[in-house]
């Protein structure tokens, strides 16, 4: 049985109201968010702890408070932070719940120019930034309302909160232009989203380079100077950390895990898992279940 743990395959509410709220915890609902992007924008609301997120391969220090914002297309991740865990509420949500059914001034000016990177801004708001109280009031107005029962025209009120957020948005960001590299990052995204979707099966350098359209040996250099490790390394990673959720959600063996992750052999698959996380899997599976 092959699992889809990844987020950006979550469903977020019935398809005439794509919004939903739910909350997270590193390490004890999963080890960490390998870096994947989705069509949804997403808001990282920190609650407790501290951790780090990357966005667009930038690695961010955040702690309880700050909110981060991942917008539709942006490559992003949350880990853990050494001796820390964190607890932070995701606001998930489609974009296309705001936009205008016909041409209109407020996506001419504020969101094709936001999503096409030409609003540019930064995307991790801390209490110390003198807009911080504009975004957390959208946000802990939104968890007000979420609170069961809902309250007639709930959903009316959630809409004006994620405009609110917008209108945050739009009066800290500046007009720039696109980021040179962001062929490169189109690239890149490309690279993560066939993982994301073929990492239970062999994936070859040659394979993959023809994604980008590079040779083998260029796509190997392209592909470390921007992420830092090489495509094995981070398909390792990424296989294996689809492996820890599994083990803990679900009660399929060891082997049959290992299988879905992309390994036929099981020791070569024992080792690598113990070298990460420190424990062989059927180790941290009895811990996990024990929290």
């Amino acid at each position: 049985m092959k699992y889809q743990y990844y987020r950006e395959n979550k469903s977020h509410s019935d398809s005439l109201f794509p919004f939903n709220i739910y909350m997270c915890s590193i390490p004890y609902d999963f080890s960490e968010v390998p870096l994947h992007w989705h069509n949804e924008m997403e808001i990282i609301y920190v609650k407790k702890g501290k951790g780090t997120v990357s966005l667009d391969f930038e690695s961010r220090y955040v702690e309880a408070g700050d909110i981060i914002i991942a917008l539709p297309g942006q490559v992003h991740g949350i880990f853990r932070l050494e001796g820390f865990s964190m607890e932070y509420e995701n606001i998930i949500f489609s974009v296309d719940m705001l936009l205008s059914k016909v041409a209109d001034s407020v996506s001419e000016e504020f969101f094709a120019p936001l999503f096409s990177g030409k609003l540019q801004f930064d995307h991790v708001i801390t209490s110390d930034d003198y807009c911080y109280s504009d975004f957390a009031r959208c946000l802990d107005r939104a968890d007000a309302i979420r609170i069961p029962p809902f309250p007639k025209g709930y959903k009316l009120a959630l809409k004006g909160c994620l405009f609110d957020f917008m209108y945050a948005i739009a009066g800290i960001a500046e007009d720039k232009e696109a980021d040179k590299e962001s062929k490169n990052l189109d690239r890149i995204k490309d690279v993560i989203k066939y993982t994301e979707k073929n990492y239970a099966q062999p994936i070859s350098i040659e394979e993959i380079s023809g994604i980008c359209g590079f040779s083998p040996s260029h796509f190997m250099k392209f592909f470390k100077n921007i992420m830092g490790c090489s495509f094995v390394d981070y398909l390792n990673e990424y296989r294996l950390s689809m492996a820890s959720r599994m083990l803990v959600s679900s009660e399929d063996t060891v082997l049959s895990v290992a299988a879905d992750c992309g390994y036929y052999n099981l020791s070569y698959f024992n080792r690598l898992f113990k070298r990460k996380y420190n424990v062989t899997p059927s180790e941290f599976r009895k811990r996990r279940s024990k929290q």
